[in-house]
């Protein structure tokens, strides 16, 4: 049963988003849902010359919010499951996932956000908005996810009583009043990640092989209706990746980012292995490393810079590499450090 509880789910999850990607899709393109701009400037305000050749939004022309199949196909089967519990059947009871000490607050980030990540999305394009690029300043959406991590932290800390975390090979720790710190920390660290949407077929690959990894880590702990979740939200990627793949009908873009990393990070402390996260989600941890060591190069070396451009995926871009290529091997590098990640928590 507990094999059915996360398979059939995570099926019925990849059927629902290939049925409404036709509907979202044409919705995007009915309301032109790209950005009208290039990305005109780098972070610390530099002219983005390099970025301004790999992409070109205006002539591409493809819809951003795509990520809403990825949240909508997933709260459509929790939902389906939530109510098939009422019926009077011992099975249909058994099937669902959805619990208050597994599954609800991971349930709210996944919402809050998504619904966040959407409006940002909703400046990105909108043309009355659209004039520096669009979408909400950095400070707004960092402090907005800052918030998101406060709600999150209190909810382990007063509701579940959880503030327990392995150290690898070492034991338990019990992190007490220190656990708020760290969760917010984790959570903003993470958020950094979602840069890696960036090349079709990149993110939707690396954010499967994430939850995947954490769905069995979860499994293992007998955190089953965890484990269901994190594996329907491997369906609603799939789903987006069969639409993602080059060349896009549509980008993930911050409704998918913003949902998917800070939910990874309340999934990652449910089941307590939240520090081998930057190993699981190595791609996540080089994209926005790289990020941060070129804004750090270029301001304290005199403007030197370290690649060519950043994130790291868009260097190998601009070295010449294919983008399948990089995305590939992104996915490759991605499965292994998984693996890695899965066998630390095994023997760890």
């Amino acid at each position: 049963m507990d094999i059915l509880k996360i398979f059939l789910p995570t099926t019925i999850t990849f059927v629902i988003g290939l049925l409404i990607a036709p509907l979202i899709s044409n919705f995007l393109y009915k309301h032109k849902c790209w950005k009208k701009k290039s990305v005109a400037v780098t972070t610390d305000g530099e002219i983005a010359s390099v970025s301004q050749k790999l992409h070109n939004d205006e002539e591409r022309k493809t819809p951003r919010m795509g990520g809403i199949l990825i949240w909508s196909s997933a709260m459509i089967t929790i939902l389906i499951f939530w109510i098939g519990a009422y019926i009077d059947s011992p099975t249909l009871e058994k099937l669902n996932f959805l619990s208050r000490n597994q599954t609800w607050l991971p349930l709210f980030t996944l919402i809050v956000g998504a619904l966040f990540g959407l409006i940002d999305d909703y400046f990105s394009v909108a043309e009355k908005y659209d004039q520096k690029g669009g979408g909400l300043s950095s400070k707004k959406r960092l402090l907005g996810v800052f918030i998101i991590a406060l709600i999150g932290a209190w909810w382990f800390y007063s509701k579940l009583e959880m503030t327990e975390i392995i150290i690898p090979f070492v034991g338990v720790w019990d992190a007490g009043l220190l656990f708020f710190v760290f969760f917010v920390l984790v959570m903003l660290g993470t958020y950094s990640g979602g840069v890696i949407d960036g090349l079709d077929g990149l993110s939707g690959g690396i954010f499967s092989i994430i939850f995947g990894a954490y769905g069995m880590i979860a499994f293992n702990q007998s955190q089953i209706d965890l484990a269901a979740f994190c594996f329907v939200i491997v369906g609603g990627l799939l789903a987006f990746l069969w639409f993602n793949i080059p060349p896009a009908r549509f980008f993930m873009s911050e409704t998918g980012t913003m949902s998917l990393t800070m939910t990874l990070v309340v999934v990652a402390f449910l089941t307590k292995q939240v520090l081998i996260l930057p190993i699981i989600a190595f791609p996540l941890v080089i994209s926005s490393g790289s990020s941060i060591i070129q804004l750090l190069s270029k301001k304290f070396r005199h403007g030197k810079k370290v690649f060519l451009v950043a994130p790291l995926h868009h260097h190998f871009q601009a070295l010449g590499w294919p983008a399948t290529k990089v995305v590939m091997r992104y996915w490759v590098l991605g499965i292994i450090f998984a693996f890695l990640g899965i066998i630390i928590s095994l023997i760890g």
